[in-house]
């Protein structure tokens, strides 16, 4: 599985913590995943046959080039004066080795999939590989939730409890389930929004989108491959992104890294729409837990797959406008109590 390549570096980096050549060896870690990614760029620019044979010279160099950017910008973040920089706006130890690996490796992320967003067209690749299947969803999910157990040091430099705290993985009060249901009424409704938005101003696009959709998890509509796409993702993404990276990166570049994983969509407005449900998630879980937030995200999940219409989607609706003002009662009345509390001794 390609996305546990980076498992191997965060562990080395948990287990350099508190060492006298952590830098070093961060350093090390980090720099060879950079310069993975631009051997690769390299390789495929000197005519070596990386990339698929099918893409077109412009692509391919685009491609190539991307790579090498991407590399030279993540390698920025090796130099120790650059990550305390980027400490002053983000909540990040610039001597830690783990925080220095998540801010390589994210970049890298990035840059790679923003370049093949931008050029190459994703949608069309989607529809030449095969259904997405459940064990193909299992095995995308399942690193991402490996990853960020591990980035936290889980059995390295945390028991289960403190990982699980770390994580924001909490049980939530009886508010915080409120708010999330609540927001995943709001999050459909966005998302029908930005439907209609689509169908208005790019429609070509929609239904280029809405074909691929179909393909990509089309053998995954049944009660069982439904509730797989709304859990998996709900909790995996969840604990890497805003469990293990938002407490590092912040929320706003968190929402970006999370938007720019989602290339089913490409360029359009339903990739809008996945940064505000990836800027709402990482507002609940700045306010209240990372429980929270897995439970908004596989409630809109399921309320997606199930794919309400007519007089159910205005009963959602209905349910969420009074789950929000529950909420933001809620909210309220637990600052007003904290504020009239008296100060411990």
């Amino acid at each position: 599985m390609v996305e546990l390549a980076p498992l191997p570096l965060v562990i080395a980096a948990n287990l350099f913590v508190g060492k006298p050549w952590a830098q070093s060896g961060a350093t090390l870690v980090a720099g060879s995943a950079v310069a993975a990614v631009a051997v690769f760029g390299l390789a495929d620019l000197a005519g070596l046959p990386v990339l698929s044979p099918a893409l077109g010279a412009q692509a391919r160099f685009a491609l190539d080039a991307g790579q090498v950017v991407t590399a030279v910008a993540a390698a920025g973040f090796l130099l120790r004066p650059i990550r305390r920089d980027v400490a002053m706006f983000a909540p990040i130890d610039p001597d830690h080795p783990v925080h220095t690996l998540a801010l390589v490796l994210a970049t890298l992320l990035l840059g790679t999939q923003v370049t093949s967003i931008v050029f190459t067209d994703v949608l069309a690749a989607d529809l030449s590989q095969p259904p997405l299947s459940l064990l193909d969803l299992l095995t995308d999910m399942l690193p991402l939730l490996i990853v960020g157990v591990a980035g936290v040091g889980l059995f390295v430099r945390r028991d289960v409890a403190t990982a699980a705290g770390r994580l924001g993985l909490v049980r939530p009060r009886w508010w915080h389930i409120v708010l999330a249901l609540a927001a995943a009424g709001v999050f459909l409704a966005l998302g029908q929004a930005s439907d209609v938005l689509s169908q208005s101003f790019s429609p070509d696009l929609a239904r280029r989108v809405a074909t691929t959709t179909h393909h990509v998890f089309g053998a995954l509509n049944n009660p069982l491959g439904i509730a797989a796409l709304a859990l998996l993702p709900g909790i995996c993404e969840e604990v890497l992104f805003r469990g293990a990276l938002q407490p590092r990166l912040g929320l706003l570049a968190t929402a970006v890294l999370f938007t720019s994983v989602h290339t089913e969509y490409g360029l359009s407005f339903d990739t809008v729409a996945v940064l505000v449900l990836a800027l709402g998630l990482g507002l609940i879980r700045k306010y209240a837990n990372t429980t929270a937030s897995c439970c908004c995200h596989v409630s809109y999940n399921l309320l997606v797959g199930i794919g309400l219409a007519g007089a159910m989607l205005n009963v959602v609706y209905g349910t969420a406008v009074l789950l929000v003002a529950v909420a933001a009662y809620a909210v309220w009345s637990d600052r007003r109590n904290r504020v009239q509390a008296p100060a411990g001794n």
